[in-house]
């Protein structure tokens, strides 16, 4: 299954009791699945309090669940637990608000890898930036794995979800933050952008880079100067390139 990732048993939730007082306690939750077809009462319930706690619920056949469950007793529904709860866009910016600096956020469009996504987390506070924005769909989530990866980032970097990439992008704006998009031969060299002011550093996806829509919305398109046969970097190092080239700057 493309969009399950992960397969790490420590953060999987199964049955329909154990997923209800799951999220009847606030526990984070990455994802849902729930059976395809599922049209039972106690099912639709436990996705309507899914969606109403802002859970992504993805619909999945039975010999899906059954592949991905530990317990084989899922009962047609099983929760990922996100290994740190999500925070919200205002937490990030009220964070560099209360260190007296330029916002410095990472918007992440659809970075399903999640080594990638944990490798950017680490890199992101490291490099001093405030936090980590990713889509609710078509993303690597806070699960087991991008913790792991990020070295216990996750636990002192808040790391938001939103539906909608690009109306994000415009929301910042509105609030101040120039953003700023990695695009293979992009107008702008990394080396002439201005990254001490409020800024959105948005790094695509593994495969196609920035969607049409999001680049769109970016006030500038940054390249990273290449001399190598080799004319890309993979999503994680691109990120540290520019989020160091920005700590330079603000140091």
């Amino acid at each position: 299954m493309r969009d399950y990732e992960d397969r790490v048993p420590e953060n999987l939730i199964e049955g329909r009791n154990a997923v209800t007082e799951a999220l009847r306690a606030g526990t984070a939750i990455d994802k849902l699945y729930a059976a395809k077809g599922g049209t039972d009462h106690t099912l639709s319930r436990i996705i309507a309090q899914a969606k109403k706690a802002g859970v992504v619920v993805v619909e999945a056949d039975r010999r899906k669940l059954d592949a991905m469950s530990e317990t084989h007793s899922h009962q047609g529904v099983i929760a990922v637990a996100a290994a740190q709860s999500y925070a919200t866009v205002e937490d990030i910016l009220e964070k560099a608000a209360a260190a007296g600096e330029p916002p410095l956020v990472v918007v992440c469009d659809e970075i399903s890898d999640p080594h990638n996504l944990g490798a950017i987390i680490r890199t992101a506070e490291c490099a001093g930036a405030h936090g980590v924005i990713i889509p609710k769909r078509r993303s690597a989530g806070l699960t087991a794995v991008v913790a792991k990866t990020s070295a216990g980032a996750v636990s002192y970097l808040p790391v938001a979800r939103v539906p909608n990439i690009p109306a994000l992008l415009k929301d910042l704006q509105k609030k101040g933050l120039w953003v700023f998009g990695t695009a293979a031969g992009g107008s702008v060299s990394l080396y002439d952008a201005d990254l001490r002011s409020p800024a959105a550093i948005v790094i695509g996806s593994e495969g196609d880079g920035m969607g049409r829509l999001v680049g769109e919305c970016c006030d500038f398109l940054v390249g990273i100067p290449m001399k190598g046969r080799i004319n890309s970097l993979n999503a994680s190092a691109a990120a540290a390139v520019l989020l160091f080239e920005a700590l330079r700057q603000r140091t």
